[in-house]
C-alpha cells in the first residue's frame, strides 16, 4: 500500500512557498463567481454595458490627452484662462481657479488624467466600482463649476447621472470583478 502524503491547506507548504493548490481553487472560486454574478444579477446587464461604456469613454479620454500633449503644454490653464471671463461659477471657485490650477497647471493636468485612467479601468473590469464612482462625481462636478452649463457640454449632467447610478447600483458586481468580493466580504465598497 502505498501512504498518502497530507496536504497542507496553508500558504507557504510548496516548493516554492505557494501551495498550488490553493491558488486553483482560488482561480475556480472566482471563475465560479463570475458565472454567478450572470446568474443572480444577471438584471443589470443594461448598467454593467453601461459600466463597460463609460470605462471606455474615460480610458479613451485619457489616452486622446496625453497624445495631444495635454501633459506638457498648457492647454488646461489656456482653456480656464480663456472661460474664466464669462464663468457662471462662485466666487470662491473662480478665485481657486485663478490662484491655484493655472499656476500650477502641469500637477492639475497629470491629477485629471490620472484620474480619467484609473475610472475608466475600474469601469471597465468591474473593480473597486462604487469608490470610483464617487472620483468620476468629483471629476464631473469640478468640471460643471469650472465650465458652466453650456449648449454644448449637456452631456455633463447626463455624467453625473451616471456615476450616480453606477455608484448606487454597484455595476461592478455584474460582469465584473466586484461580485467576488461582495460575496466574500459583504460592505458598502463591493
Amino acid at each position: 500500500m502505498v501512504a498518502r502524503t497530507a496536504r497542507f491547506p496553508r500558504a507557504g507548504v510548496g516548493a516554492i512557498g505557494i501551495d498550488p493548490d490553493l491558488r486553483t481553487g482560488q482561480d475556480r472560486e472566482m471563475v465560479v463567481a463570475f458565472v454567478e454574478s450572470v446568474k443572480y444579477v444577471g438584471h443589470l446587464f443594461p448598467i454593467a454595458f453601461l459600466r463597460v461604456f463609460l470605462g471606455y469613454y474615460y480610458v479613451n479620454q485619457a489616452l486622446l490627452a496625453v497624445r495631444t500633449g495635454f501633459l506638457s503644454r498648457a492647454y488646461l490653464a489656456e482653456d480656464i484662462r480663456a472661460y474664466l471671463p464669462r464663468s457662471t461659477s462662485p466666487d470662491w471657485y473662480r478665485a481657486m481657479l485663478e490662484n491655484m490650477v493655472i499656476p500650477n497647471w502641469q500637477p492639475f493636468a497629470y491629477a485629471l488624467v490620472g484620474a480619467q485612467i484609473l475610472i475608466g479601468v475600474s469601469y471597465l473590469v468591474g473593480y473597486l466600482v462604487r469608490p470610483f464612482a464617487l472620483v468620476g462625481l468629483f471629476l464631473t462636478i469640478n468640471f460643471m463649476l469650472a465650465f458652466g452649463q453650456q449648449p454644448s457640454e449637456a452631456q455633463m449632467p447626463f455624467l453625473l447621472m451616471l456615476h450616480l447610478t453606477l455608484g448606487w447600483l454597484g455595476a461592478g458586481r455584474c460582469f465584473g470583478i466586484d461580485y467576488f468580493f461582495y460575496k466574500r466580504r459583504r460592505g458598502i465598497w463591493w
